[in-house]
């Protein structure tokens, strides 16, 4: 059903998926750069293919509404919410013997601008496995949220610009959310803000942002790229309180790498305990793992799962079914 060419491809209809070069028909689950490309055709959700064509230009699109089936090359192929970012899907594609769910990136519990995740179950299992270490459970995300106001109030009240530096597509948008929500307005950078504006055409409305244009205002968070801080991008910034929100804050030695002011492990990806309760959701005989690492492999097989790392599968072990 499936085989792997530098990617995961399903091999009736000859659908590339997430395939970071070129192909002429591919899956595209969301539109993060390590997830697409300037494909000839992008089968996606309405929403990723907005943002998908912000990011690359103008590109043909076959849109996939969630939970409407398409008949695609002798195979049905269905998008399922990925809770990763707003339009993010997993494609569950069948061929009337079996099943396969591809998840992307994906997170369980809900989000601020994103879809709830919901998981088919399936046959096979392609699994996104990021944060497969079992030192990354992140706290409740009510304590984590108030953990990003508090920081972001504290820098006010101190008469700090605040400065939140998030992925321009999903986090970004969140943490926008996360903070008007609470009543504190943002200033978004101009790859922030483009990004922010397709969400809210898409239906997804963010409160009370507006564009950066490099002057800082009383009482205002700022929202960014990573390492846009030390460049052109935020001019007129005084007395920056550096924010980082990612789930890799739960690394001791990744917060004394990036010398962030402050680190909040609010993440847009399933940790430890939610790969594990997609693996028991699905119900799949095969489970193929990317993007994470090779102990989770072993912690699966550990616990009676058929697990292999995508791509790197015994050769008495079949790829193409």
């Amino acid at each position: 059903m499936f085989h792997y060419d530098r990617g995961l491809k399903i091999t009736r209809g000859d659908l590339a998926v997430d395939f970071k070069r070129r192909a002429p028909r591919a899956f595209v689950s969301h539109a993060h750069n390590d997830h697409m490309a300037r494909h000839m055709l992008a089968l996606c959700t309405p929403t990723t293919g907005q943002l998908y064509q912000l990011r690359l230009g103008a590109r043909d699109v076959l849109e996939l509404p969630f939970r409407t089936p398409l008949e695609w090359g002798g195979l049905r192929l269905t998008t399922f919410p990925a809770g990763h970012c707003w339009g993010s899907a997993m494609l569950l594609a069948e061929d009337g013997d079996q099943s396969l769910l591809y998840t992307g990136d994906f997170k369980l519990v809900p989000s601020a601008t994103s879809e709830l995740a919901e998981l088919p179950r399936a046959d096979i299992l392609v699994l996104e496995s990021t944060y497969g270490d079992p030192q990354y459970r992140f706290a409740p995300r009510a304590e984590l949220v108030g953990q990003l106001i508090d920081v972001v109030r504290k820098a006010l009240t101190d008469g700090r610009t605040p400065v939140i530096e998030a992925y321009a597509l999903g986090k970004a948008q969140e943490v926008t959310k996360l903070l008007t929500d609470h009543g504190i307005p943002v200033l978004q950078s101009k790859a922030v803000y483009e990004v922010s504006c397709v969400y809210e055409k898409c239906g997804m409305k963010l409160g009370n942002f507006r564009l950066f244009e490099n002057v800082p205002l009383d009482g205002h968070a700022v929202v960014a790229p990573p390492g846009m801080h030390r460049g052109a991008g935020l001019q007129g910034v005084r007395r920056p309180t550096r924010i980082a929100v990612t789930g890799w804050a739960l690394d001791p030695a990744s917060r004394r790498r990036t010398g962030f002011d402050h680190a909040v492990p609010l993440s847009d990806h399933a940790d430890f305990g939610e790969l594990l309760e997609a693996v028991e959701r699905v119900g799949a005989r095969e489970i193929y793992c990317t993007h994470g690492p090779e102990s989770f492999v072993d912690e699966l097989r550990n616990r009676g799962f058929n697990a292999f790392r995508l791509g790197k599968v015994p050769a008495t072990t079949r790829l193409l079914f």
